[in-house]
């Protein structure tokens, strides 16, 4: 192994340990019940609501369809895999540092295993807990129904709609296995290593790019629906399709529109919108809360603003004269107020 490659499956075996410190995976459910949603996160080791009372809410709402507690204590996998991940970090480490190719293969075949295997056992325990329900003892019986959330996506399951993404965690393995790809192509064919290792690199930005939403370059960059310069970041937006091409936008008004006539809800579409209260950090849209009031300088004059699902929706409501609504009712907004006339149909066909 070259000492390209070895550098490589070591960055790749430590980026393994950011599962330790980011969820894998979360699961948000939201309903007019709960027009802040709840959410759920499945770390390496254990189970935890998003926010303090979440899994306690999921939970007792499982009750009433007669499903079983979520419990870290009752899901073995929980208490293995954080040694099998740290065994598979060692061992690209001690790969790295005696420079064996051999051992670069057990670690790369170690990995495609660990995935493959995990995102069955992901599957077959979402089916385990949405099927096999104690209908004696449920509250709330529809017969044929059954409650698995997806792996990737959204689902409705009665009135709460399912969203299932990957978190920073799985995001890190990502990024280690194409590391360890690169560290195996560059270890084969060291004559070309400069240039291979250029063009690993640049897949893994690309990968990592492709994974959330892109940074926006505000006053430069132009909103793709109303063709204006994007210079607030506390407004605005980007749609992501399944293919990964990246639109951005101005607001939130232009952002909904653009999805209701070029959203097809296909698995892999994104739709991120930016914290008002915290520009720069994003939110995916399904999980995020908005306002729909008094608030100044919104770039379309819709008034609609976005927050984090842990932000405090009183004072919200209370200090904009505001009201909390969802996605959906934000789509509903914008289809009625913006997409209206025949106008701004033709715009918006225009801009596709």
């Amino acid at each position: 192994m070259t000492k390209l490659s070895r550098t490589l499956l070591a960055v790749a075996s430590v980026m393994l340990l950011g599962v330790f410190a980011f969820p894998l995976w979360r699961i948000n459910l939201i309903a007019p019940q709960y027009p802040e949603g709840l959410g759920m996160l499945i770390r390496i080791n254990t189970v935890t609501g998003i926010k303090p009372n979440d899994l306690a809410n999921i939970n007792g709402l499982n009750h009433y369809i007669g499903m079983k507690p979520i419990e870290a204590d009752a899901i073995p996998e929980l208490r293995v895999m954080p040694w099998i991940v740290a065994g598979l970090a060692a061992l690209g480490l001690i790969g790295a540092a005696a420079g064996s190719r051999r051992v670069l293969y057990g670690w790369l075949g170690g990995f495609v295993t660990l995935g493959a295997v995990g995102l069955v056992d992901f599957w077959r325990w979402t089916y385990d807990y949405g099927h096999n329900l104690d209908y004696e003892h449920a509250i709330i019986k529809v017969p044929g129904m059954t409650y698995q959330p997806p792996i990737i996506g959204t689902k409705q399951l009665l009135n709460f709609t399912a969203a299932s993404w990957p978190d920073l965690g799985t995001v890190c393995l990502g990024v280690a296995f194409a590391l360890g790809i690169a560290a195996l192509v560059i270890a084969r064919r060291p004559r070309t290593a400069g240039r291979t290792a250029s063009i690993a690199l640049a897949a893994v930005a690309s990968a990592c790019s492709t994974a959330g939403p892109r940074a926006i370059h505000y006053t430069h960059d132009t909103c793709d629906y109303c063709r204006m310069t994007i210079s607030d970041e506390r407004f605005g937006g980007q749609f992501i399709t399944s293919k990964g091409k990246v639109h951005v936008f101005d607001s939130i008004e232009c952002l909904a529109a653009f999805y209701l006539v070029n959203g097809t809800s296909a698995d892999g579409e994104q739709v991120w919108v930016t914290d008002y209260a915290k520009p720069g950090r994003w939110l995916q849209a399904e999980s995020a809360v908005f306002a729909h009031g008094n608030i100044r300088q919104s770039p379309m004059g819709l008034n609609v603003a976005s927050f984090g699902a842990d932000a405090d929706t009183a004072t919200i409501r209370r200090d904009l004269n505001a009201t909390i609504m969802r996605w959906s009712a934000v789509l509903e907004l914008v289809r009625r107020e913006r997409l209206a006339s025949a106008q701004h149909s033709e715009q918006y066909v225009a801009a596709r």
